[in-house]
């Protein structure tokens, strides 16, 4: 930077650009030499006028532009220093007359700060983050398909779907029946050992064969034994026999009435049983949710919980399956959580999940208590890490949580 005793030299730069005005002020520093020791360069008659206003490159160019100009012929040039200073586009030039060596600083005011605050704001977007980079190299992640399955996993669970009402048209059992029987195959499934995808392909085909066919309460536990043991044929490795679900049944019916049921079933399902349960959409949201074992076992907690209550059949699946992670995560955050990359893999909004997540946590809040508790007794064992004994998350159901 130049100082009080430099002198800078005219430059050609008559007539030039505005668009040059950086480079001219560049050719302007290069040009500064130093004036003789002992003496000090006199300004002008006229005085400097302190600028006190922004400096833009067009008044850049027109400051260089002046102290340019070659002097005319016959006439000695008057030398004039100009103080200190760097001239930019956000800064001021705060100069002392007389005081050539005065420092510049930054005006800043609040408003500036808070609208620059505010801007930055209005532009932030959570990024969507992709969840099967690190499954690329496995084969049976079928990345490549994945987004193509899921779409027609949504498509699919349009037709496996029930009707919420689909109970009226029956005579002689009710869904308080239907309840009693699904917990107790609940407690079965747990005996046995059995996969998470056959409770819910189970419990699908028992809605989807009660809506086809009336049933009396006598054979309502026949149906229930004879669609898991479909459910152990399509989703498990060791099927269970036959004889297994009669012994467990406390031998009510006999072999050949499990094998007419089960004709009877598979005829009225048109052999369907490729249908997405909850536990296909689950696993993929507590993939986008970034899952750890507490909140995948929780999610589990509450779409069991489901399973059992006759007025959750309104929802979808995958409905089902997002509601149980997002109140997990506000469950166990204790704050309301849903992530952008969360919402793009389910198609749900937070507006979307409110109702059923509300009541989830009214579920929540009265598991352990009446006569079916089988769901709150296998996730208060060691194996599902006692997390039936989670609080659940009483201010979801507070009007002011969705504000």
């Amino acid at each position: 930077m130049a100082g009080s005793n430099d002198v800078i030299l005219p430059t050609k730069t008559q007539g030039a650009p505005i668009s040059q005005s950086r480079r001219v002020l560049g050719d302007l520093n290069q040009n500064i030499i130093k004036a003789p020791p002992g003496k000090r360069t006199i300004p002008s008659k006229k005085p400097l006028v302190p600028v006190h206003r922004p400096v833009t490159r067009t008044n850049n160019a027109q400051i260089t532009t002046k102290q340019s100009l070659p002097c005319p012929e016959g006439k000695k040039q008057k030398i004039q220093t100009i103080p200190d200073g760097i001239y930019t586009e956000d800064c001021c030039i705060n100069d002392v007359e007389d005081d050539f060596n005065a420092p510049m600083f930054v005006q800043h005011t609040e408003a500036m700060l808070e609208e620059i605050d505010k801007m930055d704001e209005d532009t932030y977007e959570e990024p969507v983050l992709d969840i099967d980079t690190a499954d690329e190299g496995d084969p049976l992640a079928v990345v490549e398909y994945i987004d193509d399955i899921y779409r027609n996993y949504r498509k699919q669970e349009i037709s496996s779907c029930v009707s919420p009402s689909y109970m009226s048209q029956q005579h002689d059992i009710t869904d308080k029946m239907r309840g009693i029987l699904i917990d107790w195959l609940i407690e079965v499934h747990y005996k046995f050992e059995l996969m998470e995808e056959t409770l819910y392909l189970t419990v699908n085909l028992i809605d989807r064969f009660l809506e086809r066919q009336t049933v009396t309460r006598k054979k309502l536990q026949l149906v229930g034994v004879t669609a898991m043991l479909l459910a152990c044929k399509y989703e498990e490795v060791s099927v269970p026999v036959v004889d297994d679900f009669i012994v467990i049944s406390d031998k009510a019916y006999t072999r050949s009435e499990v094998l007419v049921m089960e004709k009877e079933m598979m005829n009225t399902l048109q052999f369907n049983l490729s249908v997405p349960t909850q536990y296909v959409f689950i696993k993929r949201f507590l993939k986008a949710a970034q899952s750890y074992k507490e909140l995948e076992l929780l999610s589990f907690y509450l779409i069991d919980m489901c399973l059992v209550e006759y007025e959750m059949l309104r929802f979808s699946p995958s409905l089902l399956a997002a509601a149980a992670v997002f109140t997990a995560e506000c469950t166990l955050n204790r704050s309301r959580k849903w992530t952008k990359t969360s919402q793009v893999h389910s198609n749900y909004s937070e507006n979307h999940l409110l109702e059923c997540s509300k009541m989830m946590v009214s579920l929540h809040q009265k598991s352990g208590t009446g006569k079916l508790v089988s769901v709150f007794k296998k996730y208060g064992t060691s194996k599902y890490g006692y997390i039936g004994r989670t609080q659940p998350a009483n201010f979801m159901l507070d009007p002011k949580f969705w504000d």
